[in-house]
């Protein structure tokens, strides 16, 4: 199943995520870390990101995404099937597939394993920034 989860890149993820609980958005600790909170309605959700770990976005963009429990060559078997091509990387917190669509916007579909983004989470507070 496919779950409808845009990514909004932020500054402060805490005080983000206080202002969509404000929404009525309901704070899911198990699906959370530090840099990344998950916040679901009743149809829907959305991810808040630490831009400062994102690999390039800047805070106030947002990605459209999809959150699946399926494999991602499942999904991707489906894509190639209606003529699209996509590709998958290894992520921080599992697996993504990114699929550019009609108007050229890149797509991207998550495997979230909670497992490998805390051990990611974990890494990252053991290298101090170069700030």
């Amino acid at each position: 199943m496919l779950t409808v989860l845009p990514i909004r890149y932020v500054s402060d993820v805490q005080a983000c995520r206080k202002f969509y609980a404000g929404l009525g958005l309901v704070f899911d600790s198990n699906a959370s870390l530090d840099v990344w909170a998950q916040l679901s309605a009743d149809a829907g959700a959305v991810g808040l990101h630490a831009f400062t770990v994102s690999k390039g976005r800047p805070a106030g963009s947002v990605e459209l995404g999809f959150a699946t429990d399926e494999k991602l060559e499942i999904v991707g078997s489906r894509l190639r099937a209606q003529g699209y091509d996509y590709e998958i990387f290894d992520e921080d917190f599992g697996r993504s597939l990114r699929v550019v669509d009609p108007d050229g916007v890149t797509i991207q579909i998550q495997e979230i394993d909670m497992d490998i983004a805390r051990a990611s989470e974990s890494a990252l507070s053991t290298h101090p920034s170069n700030d």
